[in-house]
């Protein structure tokens, strides 16, 4: 199961109640093949599909299509914001590696 942190939480209903056009969305995390190291993580706001795994973290629902969540099994979602900048943080333990950027992962 997928886990978002307190932080991570509050920054995706901040999004939420930010955009009029995420009304009624849910929040989607998924797995896609490119960067360096073969595959990227991607979040955005969708409609849910028949076929999707839903996490429900306090009042947020998170949204893994099938050929995600292979990948998203165990993974914890953070958001940090630092001297370094702002961003969602993946702890995976499915991941093998990641390139020097952090954009990518390998499985």
């Amino acid at each position: 199961m997928l886990q978002l942190t307190v932080s991570a939480v509050n920054k995706v209903k901040d999004y939420a109640a930010k955009n009029s056009a995420y009304v009624g969305k849910n929040f989607r995390v998924f797995v896609q093949g490119g960067g360096c190291s073969g595959f990227s993580y991607g979040f955005a706001f969708d409609d849910k599909r028949d076929d999707d795994q839903i996490n429900k973290t306090g009042d947020v629902e998170v949204l893994i299509d099938p050929n995600s969540a292979k990948y998203l099994e165990g993974a914890r979602i953070d958001y940090v914001e630092d001297f370094q900048g702002a961003g969602f943080v993946i702890e995976n333990p499915n991941a093998k590696g990641t390139c020097g950027c952090g954009d990518s992962v390998s499985f």
